[in-house]
């Protein structure tokens, strides 16, 4: 099995009215010898905005801001700006996250040029309720009795006067295009899907999604496979590129007597076209072990949404128990061989 180092928390909570219930699930991205994160803080009550801080290396914090950078302004995120992921693409900072208005959480976008000042883009998911989705993705094909039990909200269409809608979160673009073309992961539970070949976002209407979830099967690129896994995966950390196909982080969940585990998984997709599935490894890379893991606002998870690498060595960054940010770090040469070693067969 691969070896990995967990360094332990790196944020915590503080008492600041934005931050005092909780700090989790960062996007990061490197720039130079620093790494941007940008985390999600919990204020009282369960809502979300972004904090900010700058690390020294992979892991000293050498600065962090004392008041949100990002806060909730529209309605679509009145209750909440939630698990940031962040790439660079064509010299535009991507940052995307799950828009929580208390009642539906939807993928959504926002955009920057120096990291400081973003525009918010909207939800660029689709708006639709569960039935809609099921009855165009079971045109030609019928869908795992998961994505009816996690998706039908116990038959309830309305709630505080808003419509229920179809979850759909985990939003993480790839950092560059490929074959000229935007490429980014989404998740309707209880698997990955990938929105393959945009020239840009005018593209995703609602007739683009009505299409697409008529083709549904097609853009399902990883599913629950292993036990650390069988409940239910979702996207982690942006794809980073190596010469043997794009490493993803990712998590995965099973259920167990005591609730849900959330881990850290691993997986190779190709670089050409990444809804092919290379390797993946058949154990997690790593699991809620530690008391900061274990113990929490949510027991019992890992939760990874933020990387960078530092010359061999890849820091994932993490929710820890979904209260604090914590860091891991396994060696990317190792990481791979383990993973080709995993190799997907014809017949899996």
């Amino acid at each position: 099995m691969i070896q990995v180092k967990k360094h332990g928390i790196i944020i915590d909570k503080t008492t600041l009215p934005f931050e005092n219930e909780g700090v989790l699930n960062p996007a990061a991205i490197r720039e130079g010898a620093f790494v941007h994160l940008f985390y999600r803080a919990v204020a009282y009550g369960n809502y979300s905005s972004i904090g900010y801080c700058k690390l020294l290396g992979p892991l000293e914090v050498e600065q962090r801001m004392n008041t949100a950078l990002i806060s909730p302004e529209f309605e679509y995120e009145k209750h909440g700006i939630e698990d940031p992921r962040i790439v660079e693409i064509d010299d535009l900072f991507y940052l995307t996250y799950t828009a929580y208005d208390g009642i539906n959480a939807l993928g959504a976008l926002a955009t920057s040029t120096d990291l400081i000042h973003f525009d918010k883009k909207g939800i660029i998911v689709p708006q639709m309720t569960y039935e809609e989705f099921n009855s165009l993705a079971e045109t030609d094909i019928v869908l795992d009795e998961k994505y009816y039990r996690f998706n039908q909200h116990n038959h309830i269409i309305e709630k505080e006067g808003l419509k229920m809608l179809l979850w759909d979160k985990n939003v993480i673009f790839f950092p560059r295009r490929i074959n000229g073309k935007l490429w980014f992961f989404h998740r309707v539970r209880p698997e990955i899907q990938i929105v393959v070949q945009i020239e840009s976002l005018e593209e995703l209407t609602k007739d683009f999604w009505k299409n697409y979830f008529l083709h549904f099967n097609d853009f399902v690129v990883l599913s629950p496979k292993y036990e650390h896994e069988k409940s239910y995966i979702g996207g982690g950390c942006p794809p980073i590129e190596t010469d043997l196909g794009w490493l993803i982080i990712y998590h995965g969940v099973h259920e167990t007597t005591k609730g849900y585990v959330y881990s850290a998984c691993a997986a190779l997709l190709d670089l050409d076209n990444p809804q092919i599935e290379l390797a993946r490894l058949p154990y997690a890379l790593f699991k809620p072990e530690e008391p900061w893991e274990l113990k929490g606002e949510v027991n019992n998870v890992c939760f990874p949404t933020g990387a960078a690498i530092f010359d061999d060595t890849l820091y994932i960054y993490y929710g820890a128990a979904d209260e604090r940010v914590a860091c891991a770090s396994v060696s990317v040469s190792e990481l791979l061989k383990e993973l080709m070693s995993n190799k997907k067969s014809n017949d899996k």
